[in-house]
């Protein structure tokens, strides 16, 4: 019998025709991403996305627009099926261009605090190449906001 899918959450935060992405301060090499973490005991993943983008980002106002769907991921050579649910937040006041932020309390047992660099990329042709899986429905995305590509 095999272990039941990971819970994950993983959250499109966008402002006018950008998105929301992110690079690790002290390990570049991680790629970059989009906010995304790990569902509580008991969290309905649409709480879990907002949940998470917030403590991510540290923008505290953000909006839940839609459920984009829901991905199985398995890491190269690994056996553990992530289930990825994907939503779309909006930021409804003007952010900043680039911040930093600390993620104090990071999921599956990583030592915090951890600094992201959040900057903002235009949909649809300005997202860089991201992590593996965090684009699975940028297409999705870019359908429901009006905007061609991808």
């Amino acid at each position: 019998m095999s272990d039941p899918p990971v819970q994950k959450v993983f959250a499109y935060v966008t402002h006018g025709g950008r998105l929301l992405v992110f690079r690790h301060v002290l390990a570049p090499e991680a790629g970059i991403k989009v906010p995304a973490g790990t569902l509580r005991e008991g969290e309905a993943p649409a709480e879990g996305a907002l949940r998470e983008a917030q403590e991510e980002t540290g923008l505290l106002d953000l909006r839940l627009e839609a459920s984009l769907g829901t991905r199985d991921y398995v890491p190269p050579g690994g056996a553990r099926v992530y289930r990825r649910h994907f939503f779309h937040l909006v930021c409804p006041h003007r952010p900043p261009e680039r911040w930093r932020h600390d993620e104090v309390f990071p999921s599956e047992g990583a030592p915090g605090p951890i600094p992201f660099e959040y900057f903002w990329a235009a949909l649809p042709d300005g997202v860089p190449p991201l992590a593996p899986g965090h684009d699975a429905l940028l297409g999705a995305l870019c359908a429901r906001m009006g905007l061609a590509g991808r």
